[in-house]
């Protein structure tokens, strides 16, 4: 189903009524746990360090990351459905209370954004690399090598992995995408910083999305390494206007102080790329969380 179907709220029932017995079938954001305080601290040393060794550290640090958020992914006691679904998140474990009691917690409706004609746009400094393409049981993700950062509000984000929502977490007005991308990223401090950018069914493929799909595991568990040059540049659109707020992890343990850019406007997805992720995931969207009287701002 198309933008269109979103914008006749054809899924906003769906998830309505999913939210009344626990939450839809099926999702996860991939579960990203701060770094301890040490890590940030020996990360932060790296200036100190002459060049060739801070470079391995930095290297270091991120297999360190990586496998962490491996950990994170492997303990699944929480779901989309039933007695473990997101509107009881924050009783299954007290590391997830945030889930049930923070007040900047995400994914939000964008509506009412403010104009801030300082912010400034986002650079992106992303690589062509092989990657790996994961089933974990809740979402495709694609890990990535290092090399690839944003710049945002001048800060230096490391770009981790990316994975994707089907319908969008994010809604415009109240309006659901056929699917969400998240690119995420750590800063050298530990802080994540996540690229939001929505998809929208049309006629013609996108090119990266066409490479990944031929490699995508229909196994929850496994994991393909794709040789070719990834680029996830070819993921983003042509005009990268964007919508900016402070939120959180929308799975548990929702961990808040995410810094969040949602472009204003879509990529492509062809009809057949969608239904290659339907056929995986139907539904693996966290509920519209409250604002709380944060601010929302638009960069344009």
């Amino acid at each position: 189903m198309g933008l269109a179907h979103a914008r006749d709220g054809g899924w906003a029932p769906q998830l309505r009524a999913a939210e009344g017995v626990g939450d839809p079938d099926g999702v996860f954001f991939p579960g990203i746990v701060p770094l301890r305080s040490s890590c940030r601290k020996m990360l932060a040393g790296l200036q100190t360090l002459p060049r060739e060794f801070a470079m391995r550290f930095r290297f270091a640090a991120f297999l360190l990351f990586a496998s962490t958020v491996a950990f994170a992914q492997s303990h699944s006691d929480w779901t989309y459905q039933g007695k473990t679904g997101a509107l009881v998140w924050g009783k299954i474990d007290p590391s997830y209370e945030a889930c049930a009691k923070g007040h900047e917690q995400s994914p939000i409706d964008i509506r009412g954004a403010r104009l801030d004609a300082k912010l400034k746009p986002i650079e992106f400094h992303y690589i062509a690399g092989g990657v790996t393409v994961e089933n974990n049981g809740h979402t495709i993700q694609v890990n990535v090598h290092p090399g690839s950062y944003i710049v945002a509000a001048g800060v230096r984000y490391d770009l981790v992995q990316f994975h994707f929502h089907h319908p969008s977490e994010h809604t415009i007005r109240g309006k659901f995408a056929d699917m969400e991308l998240h690119l995420v990223h750590r800063s050298a401090d530990g802080k994540l910083a996540v690229i939001a950018v929505l998809l929208g069914e049309q006629e013609y493929p996108n090119t990266v999305l066409a490479t990944l799909w031929e490699h995508l595991p229909t196994q929850a568990g496994k994991s393909l390494t794709i040789d070719a040059m990834i680029n996830p540049g070819g993921l983003l659109p042509t005009d990268r206007g964007y919508w900016t707020y402070t939120g959180s992890l929308t799975t548990p343990p929702c961990s808040e102080g995410v810094s969040w850019f949602l472009f204003e406007n879509p990529i492509s997805i062809s009809r057949s790329q969608l239904r290659a992720f339907d056929a995986l995931y139907k539904m693996n969207t966290r509920p519209i969380q409250d604002l709380h009287g944060r601010k929302i701002e638009a960069n344009e």
